[in-house]
């Protein structure tokens, strides 16, 4: 069985509509990424506690911090981002999660990424030896324009930094982007896959779209994930109506249809889901 959870900053900005929509469709679990237009590392200490009550209220939990860990260029001094980490391992443990959502550094599009690959081992290094030593997870996820945006660095990755708490966080419609083949970086990463983010990709218009509509094979992946032990979460990132580097959004309409597309797909390929 897998569990499914969203992005619900995708649905709206307010958090109480955020538990409404997700509970008209049956999903009791959040990747907690922001708040009031404000992202999930610079809530306050009080916006914190609001919101931890309202998902204890509502019988709601997370799936992970989703932070935008590594989501500097790989220029950037690691020093205040190495900080800005260790606030995101708090969070985790304040809002009762162990996975944190993390990326392996923005590369120039000019330049070459084998150049950063020793610089960008030493922060995954660095990071997974902090989530060691307080029990938390790290989750990898692929993105254009990011260091691992390819199925072959993000597996460089993860077997060079060789940490029990660094996996991966599969991202088809991210693969799909770069022409990524989506079999072939399945068959690369599905033993190292903890966590998967359900967003597709049709490469004719250049758009996300609901589970099914494009070239991601989302139902086939998570089945097949299914069949070889996956228990985890699948989590809705649709980006339906804007996909940017920094954020997406759907609004509480269309997040109605990228649910109903995922549910369904679901049932069709046999897969139970809470």
């Amino acid at each position: 069985m897998v569990i499914l959870s969203a992005f619900a900053d995708e649905i709206s900005a307010d958090p109480e509509e955020q538990l409404n929509v997700l509970e008209s469709h049956g999903i009791k679990h959040i990747e907690f990424r922001s708040i009031h237009g404000t992202n999930v590392l610079d809530l306050s200490p009080r916006q914190h506690e609001e919101f931890r009550d309202l998902l204890a209220s509502r019988g709601f939990a997370l799936s992970a911090i989703g932070s935008p860990i590594g989501k500097i260029p790989i220029s950037d001094p690691f020093g205040p981002h190495l900080e800005r980490f260790r606030h995101a391992i708090d969070l985790a443990k304040f809002h009762g999660t162990t996975r944190i959502r993390v990326f392996s550094y923005y590369i120039a599009r000019d330049d070459d990424p084998n150049r950063h690959r020793e610089e960008v081992l030493r922060r995954m290094r660095a990071m997974a030896e902090l989530a060691e030593t307080h029990e938390v997870d790290l989750v990898l996820e692929n993105e254009r324009y990011i260091y691992g945006d390819t199925a072959a660095r993000v597996l460089d990755i993860l077997r060079t930094v060789d940490s029990p708490r660094l996996s991966h966080a599969f991202d088809p419609a991210n693969y799909a982007e770069i022409r990524q083949p989506i079999d072939e970086a399945w068959q690369m990463l599905r033993d190292r896959t903890t966590h998967f983010h359900v967003k597709d990709y049709d490469p004719l218009t250049g758009k996300n779209v609901p589970t099914g509509a494009g070239v991601g094979k989302i139902p086939e992946l998570i089945a097949d994930a299914v069949t070889h032990g996956y228990r985890g979460f699948c989590v809705l990132e649709p980006h339906l109506l804007i996909s940017e580097l920094t954020h997406g959004f759907t609004g509480p309409e269309r997040f109605g249809d990228a649910a109903t597309a995922l549910q369904s797909a679901l049932r069709l390929h046999d897969v139970p889901f809470r």
